[in-house]
């Protein structure tokens, strides 16, 4: 190949070179023709991949931290007022008055410290909590014949129940029973009767630590203080007239009353 054509196609090839960036044969530096050249701007660049944790989800309540409440502050015994009269406006009136917890109204005692003889019972029976007054109806008029008997009234005497509401039932255990416990022995300390006389079998249970049959006809002796004061126990009039064949055992005990008279 050669002429004029051959001119014509080296100065073409030239002109290609040159608009390609080449302008010499042989340069300088060595390039790497293989190598991509680096980006002009940051867009170019790879982006680094973060790969988020799954969100995961929540667990089952019982699982779940639970916050642990506060303990309860814990109460001591309830104070029992020492002096009589405030004694028995708290009786009345007290929130925290053991046995008064199981219904609104609230039966109180009846006659004053220092009596010949107190009358104490556990709690109300039902007909007393209705009528609004211990040893009511029926049971009452029997009690009445009773005192009689011993040459009393019932207004010589101290009445009383030691819980001034009646538990469902008829009975109460537990933190209950011990803190009505301690309610006896400080009502017998304030009121400082002459002679007591415990009817029921719960009240006997109680103040004497036995039973109707074992203490019939027996003189007891209740400590109080360092102090005694003579005691006899019956069964309630109401349990008297639901089992008239009692009634001698009740009159064992209360003839005990007529002793030295």
């Amino acid at each position: 190949m050669g002429g004029q054509n051959s001119a014509l196609l080296a100065e073409s090839i030239c002109d290609w070179w040159s608009l390609a960036g080449v302008d010499a044969l042989v340069g300088e530096q060595s390039a790497g023709w293989l190598v991509a050249p680096p980006a002009n701007d940051a867009a170019a660049k790879p982006k680094r991949i973060v790969h988020e944790e799954p969100e995961l989800p929540p667990l089952p309540a019982a699982l779940q931290r639970q916050d642990i409440p506060e303990a309860a502050e814990t109460k001591g015994p309830v104070v029992f007022p020492d002096d009589w009269n405030e004694f028995q406006a708290w009786l009345a009136n007290g929130d925290d008055v053991p046995g008064s917890q199981w219904d609104a109204r609230r039966i109180l005692p009846a006659g004053e410290a220092g009596a010949p003889l107190m009358l104490l019972t556990a709690w109300p029976e039902i007909d007393d909590q209705q009528d609004g007054t211990l040893f009511s109806g029926a049971a009452g008029r029997l009690l009445d014949a009773m005192l009689r008997a011993i040459g009393m009234a019932r207004g010589d005497c101290y009445v009383a129940s030691l819980a001034v509401t009646r538990p469902a039932g008829g009975r109460c255990d537990g933190n209950d029973a011990a803190e009505l416990d301690r309610l006896l022995w400080h009502h017998l300390r304030l009121a400082r009767p002459g002679r007591l006389l415990l009817i029921g079998g719960d009240i006997v249970r109680m103040a004497a630590a036995s039973t109707l049959p074992d203490v019939r006809g027996k003189l007891l002796d209740i400590n109080q203080d360092g102090g005694k004061v003579d005691a006899v126990a019956v069964a309630h009039p109401a349990m008297l007239l639901a089992r008239p064949a009692q009634k001698a055992a009740a009159w064992d005990s209360l003839k005990l009353f007529n002793r030295g008279r």
